[in-house]
């Protein structure tokens, strides 16, 4: 079933309609298979290139006439194997045809009406009490008779290709749009069964790796550590090992750590009594008695001081806690589930990150893969947010070019899935009317990376050797920096053993302390593991 509704938004067929109307003061109409009249109806108004077409439709005899006519060349059409049919609209005018045909199968008709093939002259008699009929008088007749363009024969091979396009346009969008349905509903038959967990989608080997690990803890009391980039879904981790553990019609609490001070955070995290500090006027209790028996989800974890650290720690070890001031202790039964970007390894090594505590809550570890790493989920993340963006402004759902999509792949994403829906919405936002999301709509970072070198400043001429040792350099370079130097990682990630890494660090002098102090210092992160 073709969706008409659709097509008279598509940018391309609406263009070729404007442009036919404009040169040849003709109008494009869509018939379906049973030769009736789409996207309008009797009565309702409609703007036309055509002065004859828009009097006589104006008019419930004429729009009958209209629908009659085209009614009669569906028929037509539907039954033979004619590429194009050329009618008598008015005696002395004219419109032509063409089928709508997917798959052998006829789904209905393109019409352009009305043009004259002979130049203009007197009009014929018939003419003139045909449109009576319709309520025009001899001289709107004369008027809109005359106003009808005469396409002559060096034009009409032209003004036929353009109408064709139309047909083939719809045949090309119709296809497009029926497979992309059936992509959502295989993809929909999909995730009910691992493409899917909670509210997290994901069809690559690491998403099907994190699903695994989460049936085998999900029914476990263990406190779990989820490490991964900003805007990786750690939240939706931790919701997802909540909501699927014994506890799930229990309290599910979150805190950004990073988001308070030390005093804040742990007024927030133990509660306080009141006349503890000034603005404490009555006892507040603090998110590890509110979510006792349920999960506390305790984000930005590497990022509180280690006086902190050692007040959370106790309340890890034992359950006990004191409300900033206070002098009773209290019991808690609650489930810690913590998240960071940071290689807390790393910062264990360099002191800034308590052993003990890090121990404490690194029993379960789940790293979320950031996006680039999971190329294979994109489109299914991006189909999963237009649709939801559409929904949310109550409009059609979008649909992605394969350039768009092309355009989308070369792109590292950076920020992650959180990157790629505000992208979504961004372009929903912009396509307006439009149902398809072409590159050009796409932000200019997303647009311009497929065109630049992968390594920034990477030779396109001279020595081959000398080439790729200056790429090898700059990928083990940037790879030690994004891994924290963590050279067993790094070694994983580029298809080396981590002697043969060690090795070619020193052969181009990448040592930590020699490009922290080039780069103007700073402290390294990560390790030499």
């Amino acid at each position: 079933m073709i969706k008409w509704e659709e097509f008279e938004h598509i940018h391309v067929v609406r263009k070729i309609r404007e442009v036919v109307g404009n040169w040849f003061h003709v109008d494009i109409l869509f018939v379906d298979d049973q030769g009736r009249l789409k996207n309008w109806e009797k009565g309702q108004r409609k703007l036309w290139s055509n002065t004859l077409l828009a009097q006589v439709a104006g008019h419930d005899a004429g729009y009958d006439y209209l629908a009659q006519t085209v009614e009669r060349e569906n028929s037509h059409l539907s039954r033979s194997d004619l590429r194009h049919h050329e009618f008598e609209f008015l005696p002395g005018t004219q419109g032509i045809a063409f089928p709508i045909i997917v798959d052998s199968e006829y789904l209905g008709a393109v019409v352009a009406v009305c043009y004259r093939k002979e130049p203009h002259g007197s009009m014929d008699p018939k003419f003139v009490s045909q449109c009576a009929v319709f309520g025009l008088s001899p001289a709107d007749c004369e008027k809109a008779f005359q106003a009808v363009k005469h396409v002559q024969p060096s034009e009409h091979q032209y003004f036929r290709e353009l109408t064709d396009l139309v047909a083939q346009e719809i045949v090309t969008l119709h296809k497009e749009i029926s497979t992309r349905e059936n992509r959502i509903q295989e993809l929909n038959n999909q995730l009910g069964g691992r493409f899917r967990y909670d509210s997290m989608i994901g069809k690559s080997k690491p998403m099907q790796d994190v699903y695994s690990l989460l049936d085998k803890i999900c029914k476990s009391e263990s406190t779990v550590l989820v490490q991964g980039e900003n805007g990786t879904g750690k939240e939706l981790i931790a919701k997802s090992i909540h909501y699927s553990s014994p506890r799930k019609d229990k309290t599910f609490l979150p805190i950004n750590c990073a988001a308070f001070n030390d005093n804040l955070l742990e007024s927030e995290l133990f509660g306080h009594v009141k006349g503890s500090f000034t603005g404490a006027v009555k006892d507040r209790k603090g998110y590890f008695e509110l979510a006792d028996g349920g999960t506390l989800f305790m984000d930005e974890i590497g990022d509180i001081s280690q006086a902190m650290q050692v007040k959370l720690l106790r309340v890890l070890q034992d359950g006990s806690f004191t409300p900033v001031g206070g002098t009773e202790q209290r019991k808690t039964k609650v489930r810690i589930v913590a998240a960071t970007n940071r290689d807390l390894k790393s910062m264990v090594e360099e002191g800034s990150f308590r052993q003990d505590l890090y121990f404490r809550l690194n029993v379960i570890n789940v790293h979320v893969p950031p996006l680039r790493d999971r190329k294979e989920d994109i489109i299914l993340l991006a189909e999963h947010f237009l649709a939801k963006s559409a929904k949310d402004k109550s409009m059609e759902p979008r649909i992605l070019t394969k350039r768009c999509i092309e355009k989308m792949f070369d792109y590292q994403w950076p920020g992650n899935i959180r990157e790629l829906e505000n992208e979504m919405e961004r372009v929903t936002v912009l396509a307006g009317t439009e149902t398809r999301i072409t590159a050009e709509m796409l932000s200019p970072r997303i647009r311009e990376a497929s065109d630049k070198p992968k390594v920034q400043g990477s030779r396109l001429s001279g020595k081959l050797k000398d080439a790729l040792e200056e790429l090898e350099r700059e990928m083990i370079r940037e790879g030690l920096r994004r891994t924290g130097w963590n050279k067993s990682r790094l070694a994983k990630e580029l298809g080396i053993s981590r002697a043969g890494l060690i090795m070619k660090v020193e052969k181009y002098g990448l040592d930590k302390r020699k490009i922290l102090r080039t780069d103007g210092g700073g402290a390294a992160t990560g390790t030499d593991d």
